[in-house]
């Protein structure tokens, strides 16, 4: 009898348990920089948020700060131990349900490194070690420290999936030393075969987005959306953002954020452009790092919000009843919201699959020919918007004035023919291509202004 109860109980205790596990998510926090050698006041506003999970999204710790000391495995791994023994983490650790982390540079050891950097292994190790792996993971065994988990029940999902933007990032290539600025920026590598990611997690991200999830949490330790300012970020190697865009069209994932760190500064960004929905990259940077003083924002023609100086936390609520509505906050040392936004998940909806317009060779997509500054190309894409009044600007966008836009210029004097009354219900939402040389207008924006009426066709598909 006394067997049989204890078996009743066991099976009771797991059932609460699978239950408990099973509880959707409506409270996430996140964040990114702390130095284990400074207090952290922040983290004792992400315990009194009482989140359900937190996120680690890079510089969990710094290995590199005195530049008088060689980086090395026994390095790292004091400066985990360090920082697993700062009071307010301890506290925050033991309140916080679950705790997922990915890296970045300083946390992986070297400022800006990626997968040249000789103690990567030894590093992984240790980073394992400081989130608890298991002995027995995969991930133990696995390069890199990539990673996905699903949290809640078929309906009320969250998938959190941790990118591992060091461990097979190839070298960044650098401009010259602005005297004024006194910042050596990173310019694009474009070189074939540059990767952020590496094929093995490449192929692994394509298997998570095809698996069901309402909500998607895609961690960065570096920015995606913001490409304007010159330090570190996914266009640094712009194939791979153009990579990273393609595919979430291609998996017709839904729901995604992007989550992103690396910047001490606070940031919300939103591409309307990338995605059938709004693509937001929130950027939470400073759990002690943040400036403390008064500082401009960087440039950023995508940003909806933010917060440039001060330490910061990013809090994500979700409210689960009809038409879920997810709440983001950037929040200070004071637990208090500084900025934020709210979007119900059936904005973050894709229209499903997006099938790749494969172009014919030697014809190049608005990126590529983007490049070609002073070169005769072949361009092709499909027209969002047609402006001007004398000359015809086609635009590759929606918004004439962004960055990326690319423009094929008809000028007035090609205007005859099959252009003779040629506006913006010639073009807009067809597909042209285009032949000429490539230039920049005074906006930094490409364009190709045409030499011969016969070099634009608009291509039947």
């Amino acid at each position: 009898m006394r067997s049989r109860s204890l078996a009743l109980v066991a099976l009771l205790a797991l059932a609460l348990t699978a239950r408990a596990d099973d509880k959707p998510l409506t409270k996430i926090a996140f964040g990114s920089c702390v130095n284990q050698d400074k207090p952290v006041p922040l983290f004792d506003a992400i315990t009194a948020a009482k989140p359900e999970l937190l996120l680690m999204i890079g510089d969990n710790m710094y290995a590199d700060l005195d530049r008088s000391v060689k980086v090395t495995p026994a390095v790292i791994r004091e400066k985990y131990e360090i920082m697993a023994k700062v009071p307010a983490f301890v506290k925050l650790k033991a309140a916080c349900p679950k705790i997922l982390g990915t890296w970045d540079d300083h946390d992986y050891g070297r400022n800006d490194a990626g997968a040249e950097w000789e103690h990567k292994d030894a590093a992984q190790k240790e980073f394992h070690d400081f989130f608890g792996t298991p002995a027995n993971d995969p991930r133990r065994a696995q390069k890199g420290i990539y990673h996905a988990e699903t949290f809640g029940p078929v309906g009320k999902r969250v998938q959190v999936i941790m990118l591992d933007t060091r461990y097979f990032r190839s070298p960044l290539k650098k401009g010259k030393f602005d005297t004024a600025t006194r910042i050596t920026p990173y310019l694009p590598n474009t070189d074939e075969g540059a990767t952020m990611l590496g094929e093995d997690q490449w192929k692994w991200l394509e298997e998570q987005l095809k698996k069901p999830a309402e909500v998607r949490l895609l961690v960065s330790s570096i920015q995606v959306v913001s490409d304007e300012h010159p330090f570190e970020k996914w266009t640094t190697i712009p194939k791979e953002r153009e990579r990273l865009y393609a595919l979430l069209n291609s998996t017709g994932a839904s729901g995604v954020l992007i989550l992103s760190g690396d910047r001490h500064l606070a940031d919300i960004s939103v591409d309307t452009k990338a995605l059938s929905y709004p693509l937001y990259d929130v950027t939470s940077s400073g759990f002690n790092q943040g400036s403390k003083n008064w500082r401009a924002p960087e440039a950023n023609s995508k940003r909806v919000a933010g917060m440039p100086y001060g330490d910061n936390f990013g809090f994500i609520t979700i409210d689960w009843s009809d038409d879920p509505r997810i709440g983001v906050q950037i929040r200070d040392e004071d637990g208090d919201a500084t900025c934020g936004f709210k979007v119900r998940l059936s904005t973050l909806k894709s229209t499903g699959p997006v099938a790749t317009v494969k172009l014919p060779p030697g014809v190049l997509s608005p990126a590529d020919a983007a490049k070609k500054a002073g070169e005769k190309v072949t361009v092709q894409y499909a027209v969002k918007s047609v402006g001007g009044k004398a000359n015809i600007y086609i635009n590759s966008s929606a918004d004439f004035r962004a960055k990326d836009n690319f423009a094929v210029v008809l000028p007035m004097k090609l205007q005859t023919g099959a252009w003779a009354k040629a506006g913006p219900d010639t073009f807009v939402g067809k597909t042209i291509r285009a032949t000429g040389t490539v230039s920049v207008n005074k906006q930094g924006q490409a364009q190709l202004e045409l030499a011969d009426e016969k070099a634009l066709e608009i291509v039947k598909e």
